[in-house]
C-alpha cells in the first residue's frame, strides 16, 4: 500500500466524518418525525405515523409563532435591502479616505450583541413614540420593534453583499449613459439595478433567513407577542416533542426546494445567456462574410 492510497483513504474518512457530524443529526431528526413514540426515537423505528405533523398544524402557539416570524422576516427584508443598497452605493461614491469611517459606522451593528440591539431598540423607541399616545398605540409593538431591530443590523449584511458586487462594476457604463442623455434614475433602474439582481436576490433570501432564526435581539425586542424562535425555545426547556421534528423537516424540505428552485432557474438563464451568445458571434461572423 501506497503512500497515495494512505493519503486517499484518509481524506476520504476525514470528508465521510465531516459529512456524518453535519447531517448525521438531520437524519436522525427526520426518522424521529415519521416514528410513533412520544419521545423523539430514531431506533427501534416501531410504525410510521404522520401524526406528528398534524400535531405540529393543530399546535396554536407554535402556528402563530411562525406566522409573526414571516411577517417579521418580509418588514426586514423591506427595510434592510433598500438601506443596504443605498448604503453601498455611497460606499462606492463616497471620498476614499472617508470609507474608513464610513464603512466602520455602517458595520457596527454587526459587532454589537444582539442583547444590546434588542433593549436598546425597545427603550429608543419607547422615548421616541412616547410623544403623543397615538403614535405610541400605533407602533410601539412587539412585532414592528423586532422588525426595527432586527433590520438594524441586517442591512449592514444586505450593505457587504451588495458591495461584493460593486466591486466589479464598470462605471463606465454609466458614464456613457450620462453623456448619451439618460438621467440618473434612469441610469439606476436600467444599468445599475440589472446589474446587481443577484445580489438582491441574495440579499433578500440572507435577510429573510437572518430574520427568522434571530433568538437574541429578538427576545427582548417582541415583548409580549412571540415568533417560531421564542416559542421553539419555551418548548424545548418542557421537554422536546416529535413536533419539533416535523417542524424542522417542514423547514428543511422548503429550504431544499428554494435551493433546487435557485439553482434551476440560475441554470436557465446561463442557458439563455450562452445561446444569445452564439447568436451574437453567428450574426457577427455572417456580417464580416457579406462585407468580404
Amino acid at each position: 500500500m501506497t503512500s497515495k492510497l494512505i493519503m486517499k483513504g484518509m481524506v476520504g474518512f476525514y470528508i465521510f466524518l465531516f459529512f456524518f457530524y453535519l447531517f448525521g443529526p438531520l437524519l436522525v431528526m427526520g426518522i424521529t418525525a415519521f416514528n410513533t413514540p412520544n419521545y423523539p426515537q430514531a431506533y427501534p423505528f416501531e410504525a410510521f405515523t404522520l401524526d406528528w405533523f398534524v400535531k405540529l398544524w393543530n399546535h396554536r402557539a407554535m402556528m402563530e409563532g411562525l406566522r409573526n416570524s414571516v411577517i417579521i422576516g418580509l418588514g426586514v427584508v423591506a427595510i434592510s435591502v433598500p438601506v443596504g443598497l443605498a448604503a453601498s452605493i455611497i460606499m462606492n461614491q463616497i471620498y476614499h479616505r472617508a470609507r474608513g469611517l464610513y464603512y466602520l459606522v455602517t458595520i457596527s451593528p454587526l459587532l454589537t450583541p444582539g442583547v444590546i440591539i434588542g433593549i436598546s431598540t425597545v427603550i429608543f423607541w419607547k422615548d421616541v413614540m412616547s410623544i403623543t399616545d397615538v403614535t405610541k398605540g400605533l407602533f410601539y409593538k412587539g412585532i414592528i420593534l423586532t422588525i426595527l431591530g432586527q433590520a438594524s443590523f441586517v442591512s449592514a449584511y444586505c450593505l457587504l453583499i451588495f458591495m461584493a458586487r460593486l466591486t466589479r462594476f464598470d462605471r463606465a457604463q454609466e458614464e456613457a449613459a450620462l453623456d448619451l442623455g439618460a438621467s440618473y434614475p434612469q441610469v439606476f433602474w436600467h444599468i445599475l439595478l440589472p446589474y446587481l439582481k443577484p445580489a438582491v436576490v441574495s440579499a433578500v433570501v440572507i435577510g429573510f433567513l437572518s430574520s427568522f432564526e434571530n433568538y437574541n435581539t429578538t427576545t427582548f425586542a417582541i415583548l409580549a407577542d412571540k415568533t417560531l424562535v421564542t416559542v421553539l425555545a419555551g418548548e424545548v426547556r418542557q421537554g422536546t416533542t416529535p413536533a419539533l421534528s416535523a417542524l424542522a423537516v417542514i423547514i428543511i424540505g422548503f429550504s431544499l426546494l428554494g435551493a433546487i428552485c435557485y439553482e434551476v432557474a440560475k441554470r436557465r438563464e446561463q442557458i439563455r445567456a450562452d445561446r444569445a451568445q452564439r447568436q451574437a458571434q453567428i450574426a457577427e461572423r455572417n456580417e464580416v462574410e457579406a462585407i468580404a
